[in-house]
């Protein structure tokens, strides 16, 4: 559904930087997925279903020259850009690339509660169980997409979700 928003991430196949000296490729499913990399990522450590708290370790011990590769579902991808970011990494020494699963991770904007796994245009909010929209608008911040009510100035007027995100 084209919701005529900019916001949504676009991804690129990786390449290892060459100004980096030391270099971490994680995700989150069971082999490096085809067509993540321009070209074999010869020389990284290469972690598989890796966990967020494990990457969060390895962050506290490294030095100027590191760089981070996160390949995954969304959510996971942008879990390991927060934690980078957190880290003090910057945005030149972290690279991202979905793959996968096109489900959503939905931010409420009336309770601030997040829902996972969404698959649908509409979804029961995790949080304060109201019926949210799901925009096409990603907040990296927050890495999830926007869930307004469906039926703030209508209530019970829910229309019928859509399965657009498999």
């Amino acid at each position: 559904m084209d919701q005529g928003i900019k916001s949504r991430p676009h991804y690129e196949p990786l390449r290892l930087d060459p100004a980096g000296r030391r270099h971490l490729v994680v995700t989150d499913h069971q082999n490096l997925p085809d067509g993540a990399f321009v070209e074999p990522p010869e020389g990284a450590e290469i972690w598989i279903e890796a966990r967020i708290a494990a990457i969060t370790e390895r962050l506290a011990r490294e030095t100027t020259g590191f760089r981070l590769y996160a390949v995954g579902t969304e959510p996971f991808i942008w879990d390991v850009a927060a934690i980078a970011r957190e880290a003090g990494m910057v945005r030149g020494e972290v690279f991202l690339c979905h793959a996968g699963s096109l489900r959503r991770r939905v931010y409420c904007s009336h309770c601030k509660a997040m829902t996972d796994d969404v698959t649908t245009s509409i979804v029961r909010c995790s949080g304060c169980d109201a019926h949210l929209f799901v925009r096409d608008h990603f907040s990296a911040r927050l890495a999830a997409f926007m869930g307004v009510q469906v039926d703030a100035e209508d209530h019970g007027a829910v229309p019928a979700a859509e399965l657009l995100y498999p």
